[in-house]
């Protein structure tokens, strides 16, 4: 017969490892993804999901949390001790610059493709020229939509005063604001975009009109970094050869991402084919990984005329290329040498 002892610590084992489960699951495999399941950024880990790409990579991921993306994703990564999130540049350097230990160890897609400017079909705007005097439509204020506005305006040689910008509130309610009259233009994404196509007329995509800029990035914690090295790389890994697999498999993909989404399949196959089209500057809607500082300068620009930004970004304290695969190091665009892990170069804006 055991000793009250010996009873009295088994318990105490039992007790501790009970305590401990929420925590194990959690730590297991959650990540965060900036509207997952609503916008295009997140479709490449539905595949991953469902193809089992992290468990091959070595990364048990129990499930994908969604959020409203930039501050919001931020707390989730941060809050519930996840390792991994992707979230817009925007949200994440401010979150830095307000004290958060976050690393940018990706730039997961390099241009805002899935963006397209639309009107009626017998609209009298047919040139960027038109725009002015104009009303064009943003979701809210701050928002990327409103800053890729002023870019529109300025790539046409006006000023954003030259046309007016109407708050919406979202993609789906500026389509309602252009069919009753509300607005001349309405700056729609995909999928909101191909679910609206038939009844709209495109003015311009921004793939034709913008050059790439810096949509979302994959981000962990300071904590994560030190402690989780091996997750975060499957992670990285994973998404990947999801993204690889939309390229050579986009219907396969489409059926995957139509059933995690939610969406008319057609839909889906529209958003994907869309996105994996070749592009005026030959850099894709859903990368691989690298970074491409360029179109991250470009990003960080559009935010600040907007108010989403001030300060200067020094990338050399907020980005890690240590995560990522050996050759995506190199393929950096203005990355330091091989060896190192850290890019060093300072960037200020006015």
């Amino acid at each position: 017969m055991r000793s009250i002892a010996q009873r009295g610590l088994g318990f105490v084992i039992v007790l501790v490892a009970v305590m401990f489960l929420p925590l194990c699951a959690m730590a297991a495999g959650q990540i965060v993804v900036s509207n997952f399941g609503v916008a295009a950024n997140g479709m490449p880990y539905a595949v991953a999901m469902e193809k089992g790409f992290f468990k091959e990579a070595g990364a048990d991921v129990s499930g994908v949390l969604s959020s409203a993306g930039g501050g919001t994703t931020v707390r989730n990564l941060m809050t519930e001790h996840l390792s991994f999130g992707e979230i817009d540049l925007a949200g994440t350097v401010a979150a830095i610059q307000q004290g958060a230990d976050l690393k940018i160890i990706s730039e997961n897609v390099l241009t805002v493709a899935e963006f397209v400017w639309a009107v009626k079909p017998d609209s009298p705007i047919k040139t960027l020229r038109d725009l002015k005097g104009k009303k064009i439509g943003y979701t809210n204020p701050r928002s990327t939509s409103q800053a890729l506005d002023i870019l529109l305006l300025e790539q046409a040689g006006l000023k954003a005063e030259d046309a007016e910008l109407v708050k919406t509130g979202g993609f789906g309610e500026a389509a309602v604001a252009l069919n009753t009259g509300l607005i001349d233009v309405a700056t729609l994404a995909d999928p909101v975009w191909s679910k609206n196509k038939a009844q709209f007329r495109v003015l311009v995509s921004a793939s034709d009109a913008l050059p790439p800029l810096c949509n979302v990035i994959g981000v962990t914690t300071g904590e994560a970094a030190a402690t989780k090295g091996d997750f975060i790389r499957a992670i990285l890994h994973g998404r990947r050869k999801a993204v690889e697999f939309m390229s050579a498999h986009p219907d396969e993909a489409a059926a995957i991402v139509a059933k995690a989404y939610n969406l008319d399949l057609a839909v889906v196959k529209s958003t994907i084919d869309n996105l994996i089209a070749p592009s005026k500057s030959g850099v894709p809607y859903w990368g691989p990984g690298y970074f491409d500082m360029a179109g991250m300068d470009r990003m960080i620009r559009a935010q600040k005329l907007v108010g989403a930004l001030s300060g200067d970004v020094d990338w050399s304290k907020i980005v890690d290329i240590s995560f990522l695969s050996d050759d995506l190091k190199t393929k950096n665009k203005r990355s330091p040498r091989p060896d190192r892990q850290i890019f060093s170069s300072r960037l200020a804006f006015s």
